[in-house]
């Protein structure tokens, strides 16, 4: 990776000059508490716990204390209402109507919600979620990929006569979806036990294995009550390190953002990587600038189509043979990589719990007179007055009272990550001399008195749009 020859030598002069964080690499001690206290006895026994009620399938039976959704749905919520009087445990409900091949009827969908609220930014949310429904999809279907690699195109030809009688054939779902249950309840057993700034929300949904219902629902009301969702874990199949070809790798976890260039979402995958390789170090975290895998679905994505920044954490390592089947057991996967896993979750729900929020560096769009199309944020960035430099500018959007200051994040057009940071203070303002604001990326993140960092704002340069223009014969 090259970087041109000006831009080396001014950042490294400025490197020189410019007060920089003790070890930007150092843990925060109570983060390291909450990862080393990830229990891997308490995420066995709530796996066997879900898979002891048969199946978990959203359509299943709403009634028997003992067998199906209903019946874990209820332990869920009792469960978390365990943990912490702090946790504000609801069902959010919904009435689904019957449609298409998988709702094959008018259901009730309950999804669990457990809050546990922030003590100086209450409005702000980073939520944690995984879907506690299960599925299996019979003899005649196979879980294989269809010819286009689509799990999706495998089940078109199934009648909704075949999903109603496969609803109570036996789903254990330790991996798909215990395993991200299972993640989410270990960490509101051990978060609840702390204060963190923001409000931290962890969510089991139902209805994932009907076209991710309970999430869609949820991210709906979410926007529509403008909720002030800063980010979204969503945990799903964490539990495999063996692969269905064979491969094994138990030290590396995949999280998929979008393909949009510094995306809310992307900037939410970089930081996941960060937090999870600093606290979990065993683990290498895989960024994909993807939305998801070819012709699949999780729960992360009805949140970024609402504008939050979401993304899913999976296994690199699925196995196809047993998803949606009876052998979707424990034996058929690792408690000790689901644990590891959600340490990670641990790291990062924690660390963006406790972070100031990200700076704004967009500008706000003057209002335009009625009847003229107004123009969309643009980049608080300049050439300066030398019309040579990087000159930055950016607004605190939140309470500076735990704020140590701002850091300016720089990398080629080309990389996928940051690679190098300035930290300059708490100012609202940073030129870079003789550094052109064409040649590189730039951003900068908040960073708390505890050494806590927020999300990256990027400076997002506006797209040239199509210009017609009308001509004389």
């Amino acid at each position: 990776m090259r970087i041109h020859r000006t831009f080396l030598a001014a950042a490294a002069a400025l490197l020189g000059t410019v007060s920089t964080p003790a070890d930007p690499n150092a843990v925060n001690p109570q983060i390291k508490k909450i990862v080393d206290e990830i229990s891997a006895a308490r995420i066995q026994a709530t796996i066997e716990k879900l898979v002891s009620f048969g199946t978990r399938n959203t359509l299943s039976s709403a009634d028997d204390p003992q067998h199906g959704i209903g019946a874990a749905r209820q332990w869920l919520f009792n469960e978390l209402k365990s943990y912490s009087p702090r946790l504000q445990v609801r069902f959010d409900k919904w009435r689904v109507k019957k449609q298409g091949q998988r709702i094959f009827k008018d259901v009730d969908l309950y999804n669990v919600v457990a809050v546990l609220p922030g003590k100086l930014m209450p409005e702000t949310e980073i939520l944690v979620t995984g879907h506690y429904d299960s599925l299996n999809l019979g003899p005649r279907q196979t879980t294989q990929p269809g010819p286009d690699g689509s799990v999706a195109s495998a089940t078109a030809s199934m009648t909704p006569e075949e999903f109603e009688r496969n609803a109570n054939l036996p789903a254990p779902g330790a991996c798909d979806d215990g395993s991200g249950t299972a993640a989410v309840l270990e960490l509101a057993r051990v978060m609840s036990q702390y204060e963190f700034d923001k409000t931290v929300v962890f969510i089991a949904y139902a209805g994932e294995e009907q076209g991710l219902v309970g999430s869609t629902l949820e991210a709906a009301k979410a926007k529509k009550e403008n909720e002030g969702i800063e980010a979204v874990l969503n945990n799903d199949i964490i539990g495999t390190e063996i692969s269905g070809n064979g491969r094994i790798d138990n030290g590396s976890v995949g999280v998929y953002s979008d393909e949009i260039m510094d995306s809310p979402s992307q900037q939410l995958a970089r930081l996941v990587r960060e937090m999870g390789e600093r606290y979990v170090p065993s683990m290498k975290v895989h960024v994909m600038f993807l939305q998801d895998r070819l012709g699949r679905g999780g729960d992360h994505t009805p949140f970024q189509l609402e504008g939050f920044a979401a993304v899913r954490i999976s296994t690199p390592n699925e196995n196809y043979t047993n998803q949606h089947t009876a052998t979707d057991t424990l034996e058929n996967m690792s408690v000790a990589y689901t644990t590891r896993v959600a340490q990670i979750n641990s790291a990062v729900a924690a660390s963006l719990a406790l972070a100031p929020r990200p700076p704004a560096v967009m500008s706000i769009p003057a209002a335009q007179p009625a009847g003229r199309g107004g123009r969309g944020p643009t980049p608080m960035i300049s050439r300066g007055q030398s019309r040579y430099d990087a000159q930055l500018r950016w607004r605190t959007t939140g309470s500076d009272a735990n704020l140590r200051g701002f850091a300016v994040v720089i990398r080629s057009t080309t990389s996928p990550f940051w690679e190098r940071e300035i930290f300059v203070g708490k100012v609202n303002e940073y030129t870079l001399k003789d550094v052109s604001i064409d040649d590189v990326r730039f951003g900068v993140k908040a960073i708390g008195v505890d050494g806590t960092e927020s999300l990256v704002s990027p400076y997002i340069y506006p797209a040239r749009k199509k210009v017609e223009y009308e001509t004389v014969e």
